[in-house]
């Protein structure tokens, strides 16, 4: 199988040919640029492509694809909402992504951007670097015994739940539907419940139509004054514009955020020297207490591997015609 592998990055390049050597059916030539309308025509005699959370798989894309021969699009990484799934079934074109690779390196990073936007180390270690050792502005308050709000209890929101658990937090959760595997400890509640309760709250769902805006000015007005909020999911998930509306009204104790609505022409690039084109993002990082990483969660050694290795398992499940539960199927 011939795959071509769009938006490389060095540590991309290298994880996935450490995996190469096991698989030696496979052949994969690297790109640099990302996959899209326009550049999906390169995959002409390729039976893949492998893409990635910020790539374009819209309908153009697909449209492309098609015409390129394409039969299999890899995504190596667990979302798909940038993924035309009607047109891929339209053109009977697989897409199969990786589910789960590290969920507790998505989590650990959850809980690290709600401690550092809690004792304000991103300010803390700018302080100091400029010989301020005066402690104002960096109080917080200690998680222990407080309640940590989960939503969404898949494998990351599950590894994030046990984390708050041995911060010694109450731990309660919202989901359609509930793991069984968190019985022993974690309160399954509404979600106004969960608004109104939680002192710290951690979005951990897909990107669906119903969770779409998930948080807005009615669901932030339901929670308690002083909460913080961490999304290490989906940048949609929550209304930008409301949020910084929340922020400015004092609403959070602190925000951390690793994915946010104006990501997608940021995601692991270095724009240091541009004028961004948008004021959101600055917007956002003027508040002191807010904190955004560059949707780093899942970069892990461990993460990395994993990933490397479901998609090129993917690859020769999609050879053989077998099914591993990593298809991603159009909804009815």
């Amino acid at each position: 199988m011939k795959i071509l592998f769009f938006d490389t990055k060095s540590y991309d390049k290298e994880s996935f040919q450490k995996q190469e050597k096991n698989y030696p059916g496979i052949e994969i030539d690297y790109l640099k640029t990302d996959l899209a309308p326009k550049t999906a025509p390169l995959a002409k005699g390729f039976d893949a492509v492998c893409a990635f959370v910020s790539s374009d798989v819209g309908s153009a894309t697909m449209d492309a694809l098609h015409e390129a021969g394409v039969k299999l699009v890899l995504m190596r990484c667990a979302g798909f909402n940038n993924v035309d799934l009607e047109k891929a079934a339209e053109y009977g074109i697989k897409v199969m992504r990786v589910p789960g690779y590290s969920p507790e390196a998505v989590a650990e990073h959850a809980m690290a951007l709600a401690l550092g936007v809690n004792r304000r180390l991103h300010k803390a270690y700018v302080k100091v670097r400029e010989n301020d050792f005066s402690l104002g502005g960096l109080m917080g308050f200690n998680f222990y015994q407080k309640t940590a709000g989960i939503v969404g209890t898949g494998k990351i929101g599950a590894a994030m739940a046990r984390i708050c658990r041995g911060f010694g937090m109450k731990v309660i959760a919202y989901d359609v539907c509930q793991n069984p595997d968190l019985a022993d400890f974690v309160e399954y509640v509404s979600l106004d419940e969960l608004l109104g309760t939680s002192d710290l709250i951690s979005l951990h769902c897909p990107l669906m139509d119903n969770t779409y805006h998930l948080i807005n000015k009615e669901t932030i007005a339901k929670m308690k004054d002083g909460v913080i909020l961490v999304n290490t999911s989906r940048g949609g998930l929550v209304k930008t514009n409301d949020l910084i509306d929340g922020i400015r009204a004092r609403k959070f104790a602190g925000v951390g955020l690793d994915v946010y609505e104006e990501e997608t022409k940021n995601v692991f690039e270095d724009r240091s020297d541009e004028i961004l084109e948008h004021s959101t993002t600055a917007r956002l990082l003027s508040f002191p207490n807010v904190m955004i990483t560059s949707h780093q969660g899942f970069f892990t050694e461990e993460a990395l591997e994993a990933i490397s290795k479901t998609t090129l398992d993917n690859a020769v499940a999609f050879e053989k015609g077998e099914t591993t539960g990593n298809e991603v199927l159009k909804r009815d």
